[in-house]
């Protein structure tokens, strides 16, 4: 591709953040991981308290872009056919023959978003598994290819537990990253005031096409990344699990006393995919073509935090995920800046 194409395409991705800041105050490190997951090509879970502006935020963000936009509040009577489809019984009136058509549900658009998803059954919930895995539905015998480029971007209450159903962990590894969406601060909450008590209107400009967004998608693969840096990814993903068959990442009896010991299970092979493909999109949203300490660093918590399955231990210990995260970046030994 030409370099002149790249860099206007690469600035259109500053000009969607602005566009963005028009309507979010603040949240900058929220809405950068969202775009690094948009650019890896991957979906995303994002989990705030209520009022935090999640799905303003995805909606935002929708019309930045040139993409179909579908929303499902998702409900404990929400069934499957609500997203994927239905057959409905159709008739012919030139012939009078009567046959089933396939209706396409809202999953069938660029950008589904999945309005407190945990507050709907597995039944429905597992409905997602395969159209965010294969970017296809299969209904009736029939595979329906989703459009490209297809993202499920979803949100979710951590706090009322009644009447929810948390994402099982199988469903949770299909999400690229797992994004915490925090208070403001009172700065950003005072602006947030002058902005939503007036008859202030918007208008947003959509930048990118979903011609460009597969262009960008592409090149984020290949964006160069070093071997020492591969081989420090594979460490970090390893290096959750409590135990390997391979002596050289299994830990000792002292390493197991910190933050081992709070891991129930470890991330599988498709968080190290996730943090190479993060990393890279983070790259280019830095205009840089290949991959740094940094990155890697950068996106580890949002694409570990839900990988790795505590115990009761650290439950009783009032130990998270991302404080196990932030551990385990201290203790993986990075490689030395020659290589890296």
């Amino acid at each position: 591709m030409n370099e002149e194409i790249i860099k206007k395409q690469l600035a259109k991705l500053n000009n969607v953040k602005k566009e963005i800041a028009k309507v979010i105050v603040g949240q900058e490190s929220v809405v950068n991981e969202l775009m690094i997951s948009l650019l890896a090509g991957g979906h995303c879970l994002l989990e705030g308290v209520p009022g935090l502006a999640k799905t303003l935020l995805v909606s935002t963000l929708a019309k930045t872009l040139d993409l179909q936009f579908n929303r499902v509040q998702f409900t404990p009577d929400l069934m499957p056919s609500d997203i994927v489809g239905t057959e409905i019984l159709e008739e012919d009136h030139s012939t009078g023959k009567r046959f089933f058509k396939f209706q396409k549900g809202p999953i069938f658009t660029n950008i589904f978003l999945a309005d407190e998803i945990n507050r709907t059954p597995p039944k429905t919930q597992a409905a997602l598994l395969e159209a965010m895995q294969e970017k296809h539905v299969s209904y009736g015998g029939e595979t329906y290819k989703l459009p490209a480029p297809f993202f499920v971007l979803a949100t979710q209450n951590p706090v009322e537990q009644s009447g929810t159903y948390p994402l099982p962990e199988a469903q949770l590894d299909r999400f690229l990253m797992y994004i915490r969406v925090d208070y403001p601060n009172q700065k950003e909450e005072i602006e947030i005031l002058k902005r939503t008590t007036n008859n202030r209107k918007v208008k947003l400009e959509s930048l990118l096409s979903s011609e460009e967004m597969l262009t960008i998608q592409g090149l984020v693969r290949e964006i160069e990344i070093s071997n020492s840096l591969l081989e420090y990814t594979t460490q970090i993903v390893r290096k959750t699990r409590p135990s390997n068959n391979d002596n050289s990442t299994k830990p000792n009896a002292s390493e197991r006393n910190d933050f081992h010991r709070y891991i129930r299970w470890g991330a599988g092979p498709r968080a190290g995919q996730a943090l190479v493909l993060c990393a890279k999109a983070n790259a280019i949203l830095q205009h840089r073509y290949s991959v740094n300490l940094e990155d890697i660093l950068q996106v580890a918590p949002a694409v570990l935090r839900h990988r790795i399955l505590l115990n009761f231990q650290a439950e009783a210990d009032k130990v998270t995920s991302d404080s196990v995260v932030r551990a385990l970046l201290k203790f993986v030994e990075p490689p030395t800046s020659k290589l890296a």
